[in-house]
């Protein structure tokens, strides 16, 4: 037995010296890196059971992700879920994803309009680096007394609800404040004197803006609070803690704003060092199935880039959904692109003004 035992130990070592690992993976073994909720319980054992294939979760967010597959010239990880305006800047910089094969991809399972913002959020040289999963937006929330007011972003001025309006001070803010005033920040992005004079115009809109303003919310809870109490009547805010208060009190709802609510997408990005391309394949399809992917709405409070899983998540959250998102304002969203160098400093700076107007 102990002779066995040594020369098992020894063809092992061999053969993580051969493929120049730590250790060996295992054909059957997916090493998932992704956020909190997206890979629950429930559905990581039906995958197991119908594919034999075992996954490893490792939870984390866009800079841990980014951080581990540098060190690594993308290995450790079979599949990964960045954001997808966190894709292409990294790729050009450190190589570590591998160009998606949509050919693999079950789009029928997808929302179009979404696969169509992460492709051209993730396209590099003529490939595409990423597969639209999660998403979730930020737009208004707003009591039903001031609904008929309170359609655009910039209604957050209007005089019917001055002394009762939260927004943070982030670029969302300024973005959205752009679209609603009939500019397009995100097609100005490559052009630097056309977004200053952009970021000029909202930041005069934001200042006169500020007597409306009860207080600029700075964490989520603090602004539910708010709501709740009916201090602040209308917000700029993100959907999910919109469909929160309205589980709680349907007199407050989530809003697509007219210009469009702006929205974000993590994605399924393979690394360039996957050693196990066929299991990551194998679960982006798995869990965009409808009822799939509900379950995973169920679990992280957001939509999934899967095509009628609405049916099947639970009533509540469905409903508020609903009520926020017809088809046309899905495609009226507004995915963000990536951020070019530069912008962020200049975004910082008229938020500093817009805070120390008087």
């Amino acid at each position: 037995m102990k002779g066995k035992q040594g020369t098992k130990r020894l063809a092992a070592s061999a053969l993580v010296a051969a493929l120049g690992m730590s250790g060996v993976v295992s054909a059957d073994e997916l090493r998932l890196i992704t956020w909190g909720g997206y890979a629950p319980d429930d559905v990581v054992a039906q995958f197991e059971k119908e594919t034999g294939i075992d996954v490893q979760i490792t939870l984390s967010n866009n800079e841990d992700m980014i951080s581990k597959l540098r060190a690594t010239g993308g290995a450790g990880f079979d599949l990964a879920q960045p954001s997808q305006d966190r894709i292409i800047g990294i790729q050009r910089q450190f190589n570590i994803y591998q160009p998606i094969d949509y050919s693999r991809i079950h789009t029928d399972q997808l929302q179009p309009s979404m696969v169509k913002a992460t492709q051209e959020a993730t396209e590099l040289d003529g490939q595409y680096f990423g597969v639209p999963s999660v998403w979730g937006t930020s737009g208004l929330i707003v009591h039903r007394s001031v609904a008929d007011t309170v359609k655009d972003y910039t209604d957050l001025c209007h005089p019917a609800v001055a002394g009762k309006v939260s927004y943070r001070l982030k670029r969302p803010t300024l973005m959205g404040f752009a679209f609603a005033m009939g500019m397009d920040p995100f097609a100005a992005y490559n052009n630097r004197e056309e977004y200053q004079s952009i970021m000029a115009k909202v930041e005069d809109k934001l200042i006169d803006c500020k007597d409306n303003v009860k207080t600029y919310w700075t964490g989520g809870d603090q602004l539910l609070s708010l709501l709740r109490t009916g201090e602040v009547t209308a917000a700029m805010a993100w959907d999910a803690g919109g469909w929160k208060l309205s589980a709680e009190n349907p007199e407050i709802g989530f809003v697509a704003p007219a210009s469009g609510a702006l929205g974000w997408i993590d994605t399924f990005a393979i690394p360039r060092r996957s050693e196990n391309e066929d299991a990551a394949y194998q679960w982006i399809n798995f869990v965009m199935q409808p009822e799939i992917a509900a379950r995973i709405t169920n679990a992280s409070g957001n939509f999934t880039a899967s095509r009628a899983a609405d049916e099947f998540v639970t009533a509540d959250l469905r409903d508020a959904y609903r009520a926020s998102f017809d088809e046309q304002a899905i495609n009226n969203i507004k995915w963000y692109p990536p951020v070019p160098p530069g912008l962020e400093t200049m975004e910082g700076q008229v938020l500093d003004r817009v805070q120390a107007a008087n």
